[in-house]
């Protein structure tokens, strides 16, 4: 009788384990799906700005003046907020508005990396909406975004005075998080010695 009893409860716990273990993992996708992909932390928090040099967009001017591209020496000495956007890019069309108003705030230099574009395409663009941006670097490889640790576009990053990178936004800038969180990392940052 307990061979019997033994197979009995082997073949009930044979059956039961496969749907423990589902609920498990269903339980786990469930959690992680409310998570918000925009907390993503980012390795580079800390550290330098990427080395990468980039190009300017060619013909692309404000106030009469060509827009230089970028160079990582220029990130030394001043907050900047960097913004990576693309022509193509529907969630960076909205996120103009936020960028004309932080474009206003002289405390600190707002700065653009143009993934992935024409350069045509990122003319107009521009041309549309009005460059908020002191300088453009082009990445038409994308290289510069996998070094800057770019998930997609659009993404912020902000920039201490000393060349690291203190905060990095991961999609468009929305009213919730350019008062929650965009607004609060520059200030901390324009705050630190």
């Amino acid at each position: 009788m307990s061979d019997v009893a033994a197979g009995f409860r082997w073949r009930r716990v044979s059956v039961l384990l496969p749907l423990v273990i589902f609920m498990a993992l269903a339980a786990l996708f469930f959690f992680r799906l409310g998570s918000d992909p925009a907390r993503i932390p980012s390795a580079l928090i800390g550290r330098p700005v990427p080395a990468a040099d980039l190009p300017p967009i060619d013909g692309l001017a404000r106030d009469g003046a060509a827009v230089p591209g970028l160079n990582a020496a220029d990130f030394k000495g001043s907050v900047t907020l960097v913004n990576v956007w693309a022509s193509w890019c529907v969630p960076c069309h909205d996120e103009v508005p936020y960028l004309q108003r932080l474009a206003q705030d002289t405390r600190f230099r707002l700065v653009g990396i143009n993934y992935k574009d024409q350069t045509d395409n990122a003319r107009r663009f521009i041309g549309r909406y009005g460059n908020p941006f002191a300088a453009v670097g082009v990445d038409a490889n994308g290289r510069a975004a996998i070094e800057w640790g770019v998930y997609g576009v659009p993404e912020s990053f902000v920039v201490g005075r000393d060349g690291r990178i203190a905060f990095k936004l991961v999609g468009p800038i929305t009213a919730e998080n350019f008062e929650s969180q965009l607004k609060p990392a520059i200030e901390k940052s324009l705050s630190a010695q």
